[in-house]
């Protein structure tokens, strides 16, 4: 394996299991009042392994495709901050419960993939399209996060 994957693989797995481990079901969360369309506990897990799977990928062929240093920088600092985005989601909502912070973060990682779909384009098409699915769910998530904040405010 080369370089740019175990970094990939190894931030993809940072991200799933400090996520993972910042998101306790526990009787607060399960007591909130959430929409009907609300998914199923289980379904998480396997939707946010899928989805940081295909980042890393996608984070891959953004850097192969990305042929100058500035490139890449482009590529290290693009993914950075969204792993950074991706991992304050977590805490705010589970550990500090504040749904209310957590939506206001959400809108920064929303728009950390929103960049990513952006610049990451002229180094790989494909890369950009593997992005996509994490884009659709954070903004799903973000569409229940918002609607959760409504059905159970205030938090403090």
């Amino acid at each position: 394996m080369d370089v740019p994957v175990i970094v990939a693989v190894a931030a993809a797995l940072f991200l799933a299991v400090g996520g993972g481990l910042l998101t306790p079901i526990d009787a607060w969360y399960a007591n909130l009042r959430k929409p009907p369309w609300n998914p199923p506990n289980w379904a998480f897990g396997p939707a946010w392994t899928i989805i940081l799977g295909l980042w890393a990928w996608s984070g891959v062929l953004a850097w192969r495709g990305a042929a100058t240093v500035d490139g890449r920088t482009t590529v290290l600092v693009l993914y950075g901050v969204n792993a950074a985005c991706h991992f304050l989601w977590s805490p705010l909502f589970f550990k500090l419960k504040r749904p209310d912070f957590a939506l206001i973060e959400v809108a920064f990682l929303w728009t950390s993939l929103l960049a990513l779909l952006i610049f990451v384009r002229p180094f790989s098409v494909q890369a950009t399209w593997l992005i996509v699915p994490y884009f659709v769910w954070v903004s799903f998530a973000a569409c229940l996060n918002a609607a959760i904040v409504r059905r159970n405010r205030p938090f403090a």
